[in-house]
């Protein structure tokens, strides 16, 4: 029986120390969004507003399609 309260106790101490890195690692990101917020930058570096800088020539048609019926 002392093995299995062994067992369980080294069982525990590991859930505790995966917890314990799942929180610092949390806690890492979590200053790194606040400080990318600070600056007011995209979280994935793209454009703010993308859609909205369609005008004139910046966007391309479509190439047509070369198919034809007989």
């Amino acid at each position: 029986m002392d093995h299995s309260n062994r067992r369980d106790s080294n069982i525990a101490a590991e859930e505790i120390m995966v917890l314990n890195a799942i929180s610092l690692v949390s806690a890492r990101m979590a200053r790194r969004l606040a400080a990318l917020a600070k600056q007011g930058q995209p979280e994935e570096g793209g454009k703010h507003y993308e859609q909205d800088e369609r005008y004139g020539s910046d966007h391309r048609r479509a190439s047509q399609c070369c198919c034809r019926y007989y």
